[in-house]
């Protein structure tokens, strides 16, 4: 029998007004004075009452782990095809619509982001045989497509047949999304509601064919299929719905590589030949090594050297070399460093960009025809620097590498011989991209964050694109012998960034390691203690994150809001040191980083608790669980999206893709990593009478990389637990997940919705602060 699931009439709470904050708020009290009033106007908050939420039946399990209790009355929202489990989801839904409503301000937000979210970026196509190939979501499409268009022939081949230009071997100049297209494959013809989507993964070196992969909805796994591209019909050749890493064609093209793992049979790599069945396909690597961890390849010396990568985590990777051509199995390089390498070959060498004996990073080079285990052995291309060395490319003779410095970035030049020969202009705090120019080939070597590959250039000009926090992603000419700019492709983003201020501020975490911060508002804005603010972070998987335009928030600062952005250990962006510090025992440091933040940014006179927001996805939805539970009293609304939020039980979830994960976060079986796991796992920290914040959760079924029974669970025990008033509401999709799934509508409606919520609890009517 179903449980019972409805929403009850609404009651009225007596609820009194807030303590005014005192304007400019800092000059009247001391911080912990303010902090004090302010976290008790949190449970004195000014606005109408708000419906309970469903009623959710409680039944009790009760686990013991390493001589400790746990007692979770949720357990029964695991079973997520269960009918109670589904009437409970629909009877949520409702709520969050019910609480958000169909308001103004949220029909003015879903107008504005739809401007915001619909100008296409720049879209550089990918030569194969006589047309390029491109993927992008044209302007008012609901999903992208795969489209192509003839290589543009050589003005002085006109009027003599015309064909490919030379200038054109590289990548393409950037696509006008205004012309037309011949479509290639359209995911409309999977599925009409828009939740699939295709991607492309290689060409075969005559152009003639394409690796393509099929997403069903927000899966990680993929579909992987190959297209005849003069017929239009894909081969009987498909790679079944699995979890793949990298696939490319071989250099006869009548077969392609590929990594892919497996829950039951772990991580592989494969070949496959053309025109012969799947089952038949030749195991190269992978024996041995389980699902939690992550196996790549990296193909060379024109086919005959594979090298192989097994990721440990993220802060490990051994490399093996597999000499095709001898016929004997791959020898290891190097196993069992405590590094990371990312390989790629450079003419007749294997270059490493590694973190082993420089945490910020440099580049080793190994001679792959006597590949030495020995690195003592190995060339050093571009030593460790004081900034952290994120990547690097070739154009010509010589050398560019991206660093990061505070958080910003820097791209320097180096000549054949190693010496800086120059540095790009950018402005401060903004990320910058560098492409060798259409036409004129470009990079024969690249970071480890790089998806492309080009030619080799001797072009004297390349592309730099920068962006910010608000400035939408723009793109520039760069004379590579001057080192001037001029524009090429503006924006198409209707944002216009001289109106605002971006400024980095440093804060203290609680055992003293300073951090910096973003914070950027409207020009001239004068907070006056009491600004709503949102603060934005994520710390962990060794990820940087960095000051890029975002619409959400965009949005948020044209309506008065200021918005900050949080580097927290846990990242990479100062190097391993600085991530190992916010990794398996040290992870309690990601959440007093984001906690001080926050504290500063209320110290310092922009906001106060009454006025704080926090958001945060993913690994950033643990950050913002943990924060929550932690200093409910230090924030008023949260923003917890595709959340890990049960750590104690996360190594139980054997349905997830992500078991590498438990070498970032701690394994709950290990005593001494469940000691730690268990002071922060929001679930596990929830305490009943507690006055928590409003929390928005958000999750789908087809999240298979963090297990979506968690924002259920959390959901129901918040609702449960709170004391406040406050809203706790859960957004459920049935096609989302951790890779996408939605339309474009839907992603408009989600950040419309979200926004909407954490302004109306924020107190900031719908027709103030508006451009």
């Amino acid at each position: 029998m179903l449980l019972e699931q409805r929403l009850r009439p609404r009651d009225r709470h007596p609820l009194t007004a807030r303590s005014p904050v005192p304007a400019g708020g800092r000059a009247s009290q001391s911080a912990p004075v303010r902090r004090l009033l302010a976290a008790l106007a949190v449970s004195a908050v000014a606005c109408e009452a708000y419906p309970p939420p469903p009623e959710t039946v409680r039944v009790p399990v009760v686990d013991t782990l390493h001589g400790v209790e746990f007692t979770d009355a949720y357990r029964w929202l695991e079973d997520q095809e269960g009918p109670d489990t589904r009437a409970w989801i629909a009877a949520q839904n409702a709520y969050a619509e019910q609480i958000v409503g169909d308001t103004p301000l949220r029909a003015e937000l879903e107008g504005r982001l739809r401007e915001l979210m619909d100008a296409p970026g720049a879209i550089f196509p990918r030569r194969a045989g006589d047309h390029e190939y491109f993927s992008f979501r044209k302007p008012g499409r609901e999903v992208g497509a795969i489209y192509r268009r003839p290589v543009p022939a050589s003005p002085a081949a006109e009027g003599e047949g015309g064909g490919p230009s030379p200038e054109s071997a590289g990548a393409g100049a950037p696509v006008d999304p205004e012309d037309e297209f011949e479509v290639v494959i359209d995911p409309l013809e999977f599925r009409p509601d828009a939740t699939t989507s295709v991607s492309i993964l290689d060409f075969s070196p005559d152009g003639r064919l394409m690796i393509y992969a099929i997403r069903d909805g927000g899966r990680d796994e993929r579909e992987i299929r190959v297209r005849d591209l003069d017929a239009g019909e894909d081969l009987p050749d498909r790679l079944p719905t699995y979890l793949y890493g990298n696939i490319s064609f071989d250099p006869e093209g009548d077969g392609f590589y590929y990594s892919w793992r497996s829950r039951d049979v772990g991580a592989r790599i494969r070949h496959h030949r053309l025109g012969t069945a799947i089952e038949e396909d030749e195991e190269l690597f992978g024996e041995g090594h389980g699902p939690e961890r992550f196996v790549g390849y990296t193909q060379g010396r024109g086919g005959r050297v594979l090298v192989y990568t097994v990721q440990h985590g993220w802060a490990r990777t051994d490399v093996y070399v597999h000499d095709l051509s001898a016929g004997t199995p791959p020898a290891p390089l190097i196993v069992g460093a405590p590094a990371r390498f990312s390989p790629r070959f450079v003419e007749d060498e294997l270059y490493l960009l590694t973190n082993l004996d420089a945490p910020r990073n440099r580049i080793l080079a190994v001679d792959i025809e006597n590949p030495d285990p020995d690195p003592a052995a190995w060339r050093e291309v571009l030593p460790e620097a004081e900034d952290l060395l994120t990547g690097y490319r070739f154009i010509g003779d010589d050398l560019y590498a991206d660093y990061l410095r505070d958080v910003s970035s820097r791209i320097v030049r180096y000549g054949p011989e190693g010496e800086v020969t120059g540095e790009i202009p950018i402005p401060p705090h903004h990320v910058a991209t560098l492409r060798s120019y259409p036409g004129g080939g470009g990079d024969r070597g690249g970071g480890e964050n790089e998806d492309e590959e080009e030619d080799d250039s001797e072009g004297a000009q390349a592309l730099l694109t920068l962006t910010s926090l608000v400035t939408p992603s723009t793109i520039l000419t760069l004379d590579l012998e001057t080192m001037e700019t001029e524009p090429w492709r503006p924006s198409e983003v209707p944002f216009d960034g001289s109106g605002y201020e971006v400024r980095q501020v440093w804060y203290t975490s609680e055992d003293g390691t300073r951090a910096p911060m973003y914070v950027a508002h409207r020009r001239g804005l004068d907070p006056g203690g009491s600004a709503p603010t949102l603060l934005y972070g994520y710390g962990g998987f060794n990820v940087n994150l960095l000051p890029r335009f975002d619409a959400r928030a965009a949005a948020w600062m044209e309506r008065g809001g200021v918005y900050a952005m949080a580097t927290l250990r846990g990242g990479g962006e100062f190097g391993e040191d600085w991530h190992r510090a916010g990794m398996l025992e040290n992870k309690p440091n990601v959440f007093a980083d984001f906690i001080a933040a926050a504290e500063w940014l209320v110290d310092n006179g922009y906001t106060n608790p009454d006025r704080l927001a926090i958001r945060g996805g993913s690994n950033g939805g643990l950050l913002v669980g943990a924060a929550l539970t932690k200093r409910p009293d230090l924030f008023r609304a949260v923003y917890c999206g595709l959340p890990d939020l049960d750590m104690v039980r996360f190594y139980q979830f054997t349905d997830t893709n992500n078991m590498p994960a438990l070498l970032e976060y701690g394994n709950a079986a290990v005593a001494e990593e469940f000691e730690v796991l268990r002071t922060f796992s929001p679930y596990q920290n929830v305490r009943d009478g507690v006055a928590y914040p409003a929390v928005m959760l958000t999750q789908g079924d087809l999240d298979t990389r963090v297990p979506p029974l968690q924002a259920r669970k959390m959901a129901a025990r918040l609702q449960a637990a709170t004391s406040s008033g406050l809203p706790v509401i859960l957004d459920y999709d049935p096609r989302t997940g951790h890779a996408g799934g939605r339309p474009f509508s839907r992603n408009v409606r989600n950040a419309a919705m979200e926004l909407a919520f954490l302004l109306q609890q924020l107190n900031v009517p719908g027709d103030e602060g508006r451009r």
